[in-house]
């Protein structure tokens, strides 16, 4: 298929917006700041048409059987209507007082969007903590979407997060597909800390934490020493 001629980004570039008491010097910079953003979007475009495009991945070995708050489910069971699924590992184990604190901000922002995503594919939340701890946590943070499921009585983890059972939580995600009675792993991240360029947090690409997409159009950045909590002091 002939892919379209794309107007050169420096061309859309030329903003026509103009912000009280900006300078020409402001307007040069920010509109090629414009052609890097639209490059940008392009690039994530061309990544995620790669991304699709993946040959059929392995089927998963074994039904693997969770326990939810309701009782014992399988993977096959947890897609529910769709043909597609997605996983998020919370790093929540059994050795763990209390769940991973950039993972939680990274959930308590997805729990907004379920309603959403849940029109579209499946979404769940493992963890090998008991499913009462996940599920009282999940009070305590008042979550109202996310659906979540204790992995801590089978090999889930080890097979897909990489995760030693008596080591420490490693987080991931992973996305299934199933069709018939075969269920396929499609695709899963894979940019750790061994994949981050120097002076850089590792975070895959694009990056799905809400809280840096914000940060990062700010002066300060999100910054080099500062990390989400699982409580504040509301009083200041």
């Amino acid at each position: 298929m002939n892919q379209p001629q794309l107007v050169p980004a420096t061309e859309l570039a030329q903003s026509p917006r103009r912000f009280p008491g900006e300078t020409p010097e402001y307007r040069q910079a920010r509109n090629a700041l414009l052609a890097e953003e639209i490059e940008l979007r392009r690039q994530i475009e061309r990544v995620a048409e790669q991304r699709r495009a993946l040959p059929a991945g392995g089927l998963v070995p074994e039904n693997y059987r969770f326990e939810s708050i309701d009782g014992p489910v399988t993977l096959s069971q947890i897609f529910g209507e769709h043909d597609t699924l997605i996983v998020y590992n919370w790093m929540f184990g059994p050795r763990r007082e209390r769940p991973c604190p950039m993972c939680t901000c990274l959930l308590s922002a997805w729990d907004g969007e379920m309603p959403d995503i849940l029109q579209r594919v499946g979404f769940a939340v493992f963890a090998r903590a008991p499913i009462e701890r996940m599920e009282a946590f999940k009070q305590e943070r008042g979550w109202r979407q996310l659906r979540l499921y204790s992995s801590g009585g089978n090999s889930f983890n080890r097979d897909y997060i990489g995760e030693d059972p008596a080591g420490d939580d490693v987080p991931g995600l992973n996305v299934f597909t199933r069709s018939g009675d075969q269920v396929r792993h499609f695709y899963g991240d894979e940019m750790g800390f061994e994949t981050a360029d120097p002076g850089q947090d590792p975070r895959g690409a694009p990056d799905l934490m809400p809280l840096w997409t914000i940060l990062d159009l700010t002066p300060a950045g999100r910054g080099k020493d500062w990390y989400p909590k699982l409580s504040y002091d509301t009083a200041r």
